[in-house]
């Protein structure tokens, strides 16, 4: 290896390294990851804003189908990237050779047609989270400054906020982050995140339990918002959106191979992974558990969308404030934690095509005063600005979250959570068809399809009515 490149996620990078040069036995610079740092990705990926929307989730679906979905995700999720994990290495877990992205796995055990299956899910979802991300930001950012206009003029006041200056702003942000080469180099952005998520969290968590201990009841009921309420059609297809925003708020599937690929050895990468996905699939879990439960709890058929932007609290305004303000700052890293392993994958394809190009491969070095100069590809700063600039306008066009975020969940939860972990796994343990093990993986994946397509039905229909309402470019709230 003459150059001193680390290709990562399928592209070239140069690193100026200090010192002597250690290399894994792929002849690429040496990975650092841990698993606490493997367990931060996982949490900044998964614990997103979206474990504010559970209330609302539990309140379509009662208190009994409810914590058993959000126990039941979790769960299945938890399973599922273990089997993943697996498959990082081709044959021997500690010295067969490394599938470096989730489509380098399907392309060893799969191969064929489900290759492109798999990148068109993989990389639209991810495409998809980044405008579900930028709607959830904005809304976070109109929190703060409907709060304190709340505060200085009554509850009562209108304190109507246009989305379209956050979204920008928002896009703004991204344009500057989006410039870090590739995800290896993202490692405190996910633990700054993370803790972010936890902070946001255990506000919504306190609010909702000093909401209960104030009121003295537990409202909600073991079927979920009543008919009357709602239509029971609209019953219906919310049930099915609600167990879309779960799901989707459970799985780390869609960037768990490029996660584990930052992971150093020994242990085997599949060792260090494993104990990183039993972290924060109990952490996870015990946090959706609380913040959802008690938001029901609380709000029973009337809970927000969203605990902290939904304004089931006005008070204490100044915490609202913060924990709004977490959200947007964990969002901008979240972000970037979906959205490289994309950025990757288009840069290494101009790689491919354009080997010559000066403008896709060649570096401009920018001096910063104190620290080591920046380089910057022009490709890299072109492409990656247009794409951000591009989910913003159409997060403008779009801006209704939890149908999203059900569409989302729906729309990869079983392929990448489920389908390909599964069918990669029968094919590396080799599971002779029709044993009980075999119908088991099988009987799992065709239930998780059935809830997928009962998920997007839901969340297909409430985007048709919101349709109804919202105008492009015009949103306020």
């Amino acid at each position: 290896m003459g150059e001193n490149k680390h290709q990562f996620q399928g592209f070239d990078v140069s690193l100026n390294v200090p010192g002597s040069k250690c290399f894994d036995d792929d002849s690429r610079l040496e990975r650092t990851g841990t698993v606490w740092t493997a367990s931060a990705h996982i949490i900044t990926a998964v614990i997103g804003s979206g474990v504010l929307s559970l209330a609302w989730a539990i309140a379509q679906l009662g208190w009994i189908a409810g914590p058993t979905a959000m126990f039941l995700f979790p769960f299945v999720t938890y399973y599922t990237s273990t089997l993943l994990a697996s498959c990082y290495r081709s044959g021997d877990p500690d010295s067969g050779r490394r599938n470096y992205t989730y489509m380098d796995a399907v392309r060893a055990y799969l191969g064929g047609f489900q290759v492109k299956v798999c990148g068109a899910i993989q990389y639209l979802n991810l495409f998809g989270v980044a405008i579900g991300y930028t709607i959830e930001s904005s809304k976070s950012m109109m929190a703060i400054k409907r709060s304190n206009c709340f505060h200085s003029k009554g509850d009562n006041s209108p304190c109507r906020v246009s989305s379209n200056p956050y979204m920008i702003a928002f896009g703004v942000m991204e344009i500057i982050f989006s410039q870090i080469p590739h995800f290896h180099q993202i490692w405190w952005v996910s633990i700054v995140a993370a803790v972010m998520s936890f902070t946001y969290s255990s506000v919504g968590l306190g609010l909702g339990i000093a909401k209960v201990a104030e009121t003295g009841k537990i409202r909600g009921s073991l079927t979920g918002i009543s008919i009357g309420y709602v239509t029971p059609m609209e019953k219906i297809w919310r049930s099915f959106q609600a167990l879309g925003a779960i799901a989707f708020t459970c799985s780390p599937s869609l960037i768990l191979i490029e996660i584990q690929d930052t992971i150093k050895s020994p242990p085997s990468e599949y060792k260090t992974m494993k104990k990183a996905t039993v972290l924060s699939a109990v952490v996870i879990t015990l946090f959706y558990m609380f913040c959802g439960c008690f938001g029901y709890a609380a709000f029973g058929d009337l809970s927000p969308e969203n605990l902290l932007t939904g304004f089931g609290f006005f008070n204490p305004y100044w915490l609202l404030d913060i924990a709004n303000a977490t959200i947007v700052i964990h969002l901008v890293g979240a972000y970037q934690v979906y959205c490289q392993p994309l950025f990757a994958f288009v840069e290494k394809k101009a790689s491919k095509h354009f080997p010559e190009s000066k403008f896709i491969t060649k570096e401009v070095e920018l001096p910063i005063p104190g620290f080591k100069s920046f380089k910057l590809n022009l490709f890299h700063l072109v492409w990656r600005t247009v794409f951000v600039i591009i989910t913003t306008i159409i997060s403008m066009l779009m801006p209704f979250f939890n149908d999203v975020l059900g569409i989302l969940g729906a729309f990869g939860f079983w392929p990448l959570t489920v389908y390909f972990p599964v069918e990669m796994y029968i094919v590396q343990k080799k599971i002779t068809k029709w044993s009980p093990r075999w119908i088991c993986l099988r009987t799992l994946s065709l239930a998780c399809l059935v809830i997928s397509i009962a998920a997007a039905a839901g969340s297909f229909a409430g985007v048709a009515s919101d349709l109804k309402v919202h105008k492009p470019f015009k949103t306020s709230y």
